[in-house]
């Protein structure tokens, strides 16, 4: 179970992901989920790891997702 509950994850549709310094704002949250999620079963070492942290954020429902650990 993911430890922030849905009814608290944030419902806006649009969000907004930094990956390699560019950021993108995607008009929907699936339609980012899609690309990262296929990026992340088609690369492997840290570009998995880069695209598997942007989708796991997206999935936590945040509205800024990076690659960065900033």
């Amino acid at each position: 179970m993911l430890k922030i509950p849905e009814l608290a994850m944030n419902k806006k549709k649009s969000v907004k992901t930094k990956c390699h310094g560019e950021v993108i704002k995607w008009k929907s949250r699936e339609e980012a989920k899609e690309f990262f999620l296929e990026a992340m079963m088609n690369s492997e070492g840290s570009e998995h790891d880069r695209y598997s942290a942007i989708y796991l954020q997206l999935i936590h429902g945040l509205s800024y997702c990076t690659d960065c650990e900033d």
